[in-house]
């Protein structure tokens, strides 16, 4: 195992320096490093570490929500108000009922195959906006307006609703029945992560100005908090809906909301361990790639992506009617919410696992949208916002 971390970090930071300096992002030089070493390629890497690929996934997903929480501030957020709420599911019902038009005849697949191919990429990849949000509210890009605090509010959400409609989908593909009951799981495992969260953030914020802890203490206690806030969603399941992920960002924020100060080192300390979380992530996630299955779904595949990502970015611009967002900062953000990644690795292959005929084709697009939105996102972030939001100096 130790050969591998070896041969992610290195090789892995080193694709990526390159990509960056011809100007592309460099998660695509780690999604490459993956290909290249996994068990489809190479197979350089050790099959223990492949085994527990998928939990150190959800650790670099853990880390970068945790950061990002820290970094939001409620204000803001509640001064978003309307379009945040509607990022959260009406971008990802578009490019289902895109999926939906579109997949049954471009790959000969069933509608009910469709929704549940739907559901996989549907989902935004916190993994890829998070980081590129946090940059530009570092540098001021779109402060005026809150744009990076809107994407990544919606994203946060996003996966959760995306992930109950896709289990939905497959019990139904099954023959499970599906109730209003089975839709009704998305606002209460919202309510109940949020609930959480929260209140284990102002325990923490009291906590810590009462004790004292070194900073890098402290960043011992979020996290393992936050495995536990995942761990317990999987406890709850079949009793109470509950996402684990949005408690872990809530509990972020809670902690910005009462120790401002305490969230800002924090926040620096994740940003430290990101670099190391972030390589891990995509790196584990291009190992999941089989290059056979994305040779062989062909440009109706290519096509039908492409296809979705316009009624996703349509569902982005419904959201942003009667806002007073200029013509530009709504184009941004319809770029800036199309990366596809870490929940496309994580659910992409299930179908295919639980024995369902659509398995190969659900998996062999959610691969190809990795491959084709993460880059593609990220780059269009890294090119566009410059040219299409404004920037405000700090003032403060």
């Amino acid at each position: 195992m130790l050969t591998s971390l070896a041969f992610i970090f290195l090789l892995g930071m080193l694709l990526s320096s390159i990509l960056k300096k011809l100007r592309l992002p460099g998660l695509l030089g780690m999604l490459i490093t993956g290909i290249v070493l996994g068990p489809y390629v190479l197979n350089l890497l050790d099959p223990s570490i492949l085994s527990i690929s998928a939990d150190l996934r959800q650790i670099a997903l853990i880390i970068i929500l945790t950061r990002a929480g820290l970094s939001l501030d409620i204000n803001d957020l509640k001064k978003v108000g309307r379009p945040a709420i509607l990022m959260c599911f009406v971008p990802a019902c578009c490019e289902i009922a895109g999926m939906i038009l579109l997949a049954p005849g471009l790959l000969g697949i069933s509608v009910l195959d469709a929704a549940i191919m739907g559901a996989v990429v549907a989902a935004v990849s916190p993994a890829v906006i998070v980081p590129k949000m946090l940059m530009l509210m570092e540098k001021g890009y779109g402060r005026e307006n809150r744009i990076p605090q809107l994407i990544m509010a919606g994203a946060s959400v996003d996966d959760v609703f995306v992930i109950v409609l896709f289990t939905a989908f497959t019990g139904l593909a099954q023959g499970e029945s599906i109730s209003a009951a089975s839709f009704a799981q998305v606002p209460v495992s919202i309510l109940t992560g949020m609930i959480a969260g929260v209140g284990t953030g102002m325990i923490l914020a009291v906590l810590f100005a009462r004790l004292h802890i070194r900073d890098s203490g402290k960043v011992v206690v979020l996290l393992s908090i936050s495995f536990l806030m995942v761990a317990l969603e999987n406890v709850l399941k079949g009793v109470i809906p509950f996402s684990g992920l949005l408690a872990v960002m809530s509990m972020g924020i809670a902690l910005q909301k009462k120790r401002r100060v305490v969230a800002e080192r924090l926040s620096v300390k994740y940003s430290k361990l990101w670099v190391a979380a972030e390589i891990l992530l995509f790196v584990l996630v291009g190992a999941s790639v089989d290059v056979s299955y994305a040779l062989a779904a062909g440009a109706s595949a290519v096509l039908l992506i492409f296809g979705v990502l316009l009624f996703r970015m349509a569902g982005v611009f419904l959201c942003m009617l009667k806002t007073k967002l200029s013509g530009k900062e709504r184009l941004f953000c319809m770029i800036a919410y199309m990366p596809k990644a870490t929940v496309q690795a994580a659910i992409g292959g299930v179908p295919l696992a639980l024995g369902l005929g659509c398995g190969k084709i659900v998996l062999t697009v959610a691969v190809l949208a990795i491959l084709i939105t993460a880059p593609l996102g990220a780059f269009g972030v890294d090119v566009a916002y410059r040219k299409l939001l404004p920037q405000t100096h700090d003032e403060m």
